[in-house]
């Protein structure tokens, strides 16, 4: 499936969990972290461009993801007060500009989304927080594993959903573990319903779990990305809209 449809996929499921899931609040810095969740796995994605991947122009995107980690930057420092909704907003916003980081190509990308990794797997052990680190660690691996291996496992879910229960901690923002897991889950979910299919238990067996729906970039296969999007999209509205009552 394309980066666009997980995209649109990772965002609908931070709807979701932001107004269905009790004591979660309703936070466009949530429903964004999940969005970028959902893009995580494919960091492991070989000679690519998240920029290409989500079906826009490469300098425009990686600009536009610069600019929202920049905007939500500022939002936090100048408009949100020292707390937890403040240090969440700045998590959301350094996601956004990791994402900026990944819109390099080939050996560029992952020279650049290396160094990154590590770096912030040094801010963590300075931080004294552990999930900053396992975050630069996984960033600073996933793009040296082959196409839909490891990241694309139970395992990596549990682990992403792990880390984002320890930023839950040190930053006491409720949610994290929420808005991260769910977006990384709709992920292999998503890919399960192409032909490909998804490797859920690797190493533990190599069979591909798969609901054969589609073929990531034939006109048919966007079509049917397009289908299940907005079906989705509908579904979540809808039962939002249920739980709030309106």
């Amino acid at each position: 499936m394309r980066g666009s449809a997980h995209l649109a996929i990772g965002l609908i499921t931070g709807v979701a969990v932001a107004g269905l899931v009790t004591g979660v609040k309703f936070s466009p810095a949530g429903i964004a972290l999940a969005g970028f969740s959902a893009l995580a796995p494919d960091l492991d994605h070989p000679e690519s461009r998240l920029s290409k991947r989500l079906g826009f122009a490469h300098g425009y995107v990686r600009w536009a993801f610069g600019a929202v980690a920049l905007g939500l930057a500022g939002y936090a420092y100048f408009l949100l007060k020292p707390g937890p909704d403040q240090r969440f907003t700045y998590t959301a916003a350094l996601a956004f500009g990791l994402i900026g980081v990944a819109l390099q190509g080939g050996s560029a990308r992952k020279l650049a989304l290396l160094f990154t990794g590590l770096a912030t797997v040094l801010i963590g052990l300075y931080a004294q927080f552990l999930w900053l680190s396992l975050l630069g660690t996984f960033i600073a691996l996933a793009p040296f594993t082959s196409h839909r291996s490891w990241t694309h496992t139970i395992w990596a879910t549990a682990l992403w959903t792990y880390i984002g229960y320890l930023a839950n901690k040190s930053l006491g923002w409720h949610g994290v573990a929420h808005f991260a897991g769910a977006g990384y889950a709709s992920h292999l979910l998503a890919d399960t319903l192409t032909k490909s299919g998804v490797r859920w238990l690797l190493p533990l067996t190599d069979y591909s779990f798969k609901i054969p729906l589609m073929s990531t970039g034939t006109k048919a296969g966007n079509m049917m990305e397009l289908a299940i999007c907005l079906g989705y999209g509908l579904l979540v509205l809808g039962l939002v809209i249920g739980h709030l009552g309106f």
